[in-house]
């Protein structure tokens, strides 16, 4: 690290569980506190630019553990909108390697999400309506494991054959292997939100009659071997997470009791070490009781019954709520989107509040640690 990064330790007093260190496979995180993925649509043909540089590196600067680049997409037509992160080429990963650079220089550690929409993708941005792009707008044609279309979309929409499938896991290796090169640390699979491989997951959208669909076994099956191809080109060493809707919220569905399942299997594969526990996204008829901390007993729920570590997430944002979370063992890490986006700087500010015994502010922004 270089001298102008370099941070002073300023005295406090006992240090809470929040920020304390933790330890996957070799990595060594700072603190308890990740910057959950967050979509930006501000890439132009997948590549990230200032404004992703920017976003990033101030939640680094701000003091997270671990600083998780949004769902980056392994391929184009895996994407949801034409403004998303990519990682299926040598350029995409070497934009990203600057921005990995600078937060691992900061104390961070940086993280990606890589994933692919399926039959989510060719839609506009949020602010634009998320709607089926037209022809004229550059629409593509999306995949998924049934032509079922996402509530009433009119995007052209293919059932994956044989070949679909395998150039999917192919991309899914490049990707990662495109990650480690960029310099990643931690790498987490994006199995959530009614995209690609959590509609593989979900017997309401996986209606196939082969070996990828029917049983619990079979709709698991193309997460299993995503996994992998993955750790073909991800070392044993460094950590992988996997991000699940935990409840579709809707009746059949897929639901908490598959996940612990699932997640029993997971953890006896050795390969997952950390299940980022969220929900939704898979049925636009979905009735989500959202408040602070809603998602928070999935996260107790699968760490306790399936073994394995888990990340809380759901509008957690009180630095209170954060410390129960970790001091109580009711989950690993806490994963922060919304409060992370009003304050860059939550950690630090976290740590005072929290009367922490260490506070690592950056010495540029050391003058400002006696508010």
């Amino acid at each position: 690290m270089s001298s102008e990064n370099t941070r002073r330790v300023l005295q406090r007093d006992p240090q809470p569980h929040l920020l304390r260190p933790l330890k996957i496979r070799s990595v060594v995180l700072r603190n308890r506190v990740m910057m959950s993925p967050m979509c930006q649509y501000s890439a132009e043909d997948g590549l990230a630019n200032d404004w992703h540089f920017a976003h990033l590196a101030a939640r680094a600067v701000g003091g997270a553990g671990i600083v998780c680049v949004e769902a980056s997409h392994v391929e184009a037509r895996g994407r949801i909108t034409k403004h998303c992160l990519g990682i299926w080429n040598d350029e995409q990963r070497d934009r990203l390697a600057r921005i990995v650079a600078f937060v691992a220089a900061q104390g961070a550690v940086p993280a990606i999400q890589i994933a692919h929409a399926g039959r989510k993708g060719s839609v506009s941005r949020p602010w634009e309506g998320t709607q089926p792009l037209t022809a004229a707008d550059g629409a593509w044609e999306a995949v998924a494991p049934s032509a079922i279309p996402y509530g009433n979309r009119t995007t052209a929409l293919k059932a994956m054959g044989d070949n679909e499938i395998a150039e999917v896991l192919a991309a899914f290796q490049a990707a990662t292997r495109r990650a480690r090169e960029a310099g990643f640390k931690i790498i987490e699979l994006h199995a959530a939100h009614g995209y690609l491989i959590n509609e593989f997951l979900s017997p309401n959208s996986n209606r196939r009659d082969d070996g990828y669909g029917g049983s619990f076994d079979n709709r698991i099956r193309f997460l299993l071997e995503t996994l992998d191809a993955m750790r073909l080109e991800w070392p044993i060493e460094l950590p992988l997470f996997v991000r699940l809707s935990v409840t579709e919220w809707v009746a059949g569905g897929w639901g908490v009791e598959d996940t612990v399942r699932l997640c029993r299997v997971l953890k006896e594969r050795g390969d997952v070490d950390l299940i980022d526990c969220s929900s939704g996204g898979n049925d636009p008829g979905q009735e989500v009781p959202t408040f602070p901390g809603y998602q928070l007993p999935f996260a107790e729920r699968v760490r306790k019954e399936a073994d394995i570590a888990t990340a809380a997430v759901g509008l957690i944002s009180a630095p209170e709520a954060a410390e129960e979370i970790i001091a109580n063992g009711r989950a690993d890490l806490v994963a922060l989107g919304r409060i992370l986006l009003f304050d860059p700087y939550w950690p630090l500010h976290a740590a005072q509040r929290l009367h922490a015994k260490t506070v690592d502010w950056p010495l540029q922004y050391e003058r400002a640690s006696i508010f």
